[in-house]
């Protein structure tokens, strides 16, 4: 729980009143290597936050094919947040790519804190401005103006994420075909 709060404390710093109340709904749960947190059409239920473990977020395309749009590591929130906010079945599956440790809480017990609680709906607040505005609008832009290969040196930079990615995962994430990312690193080594 250590991690969670001051995690949350980073975003905005909660009353002990609030922190007592968010740890009620908390629980701490495992997930092995390819499990499943979050099926694609189905509702999204629970928040979860990273203690331990990878985690990907994809959908699947007309052909089958896992297409990767972010990979969480520890320290990090999850949840299909676009269905939780439009009440819709999820168009993303959220699965462990490595066994993972995480803190789960309740999508309606934590909507219920965020009304009786002002810090914790202004941490929300803070958290979905850096995480889905200022952080997601580069990303955006880069699918439209760069190449594969600048995305691929992009990816790179954050090594120690790199080093945890299998290949076809990469590939997926840039959009293109597992010997396109082979030519790639072929070109830069």
């Amino acid at each position: 729980m250590k991690e969670f709060l001051e995690q949350i404390n980073h975003y905005y710093s909660l009353s002990a009143e609030t922190v007592s109340a968010l740890e009620n709904i908390c629980s701490e749960e495992k997930y092995a290597k390819n499990k499943l947190l979050l099926q694609a059409g189905m509702m999204a239920r629970y928040y979860y936050f990273i203690q331990s473990g990878l985690i990907g977020y994809y959908t699947v395309d007309e052909q089958g094919n896992q297409v990767y749009k972010i990979f969480f590591e520890e320290n990090s929130f999850v949840a299909s947040t676009s269905a939780i906010i439009q009440d819709k079945p999820s168009d993303f599956n959220i699965i462990a790519l490595e066994n993972c440790s995480v803190i789960k809480y309740p999508v309606k017990a934590f909507r219920e804190l965020l009304n009786k609680h002002h810090d914790l709906a202004l941490f929300q607040i803070h958290y979905l401005e850096k995480n889905w505005v200022v952080k997601k609008e580069p990303l955006e832009i880069s699918l439209k103006y760069e190449t594969a290969k600048q995305r691929y040196l992009s990816l790179l930079e954050n090594k120690s994420l790199y080093k945890r990615l299998k290949q076809h995962h990469i590939a997926s994430y840039l959009g293109i075909t597992p010997t396109q990312l082979s030519r790639i690193k072929k070109e830069i080594h």
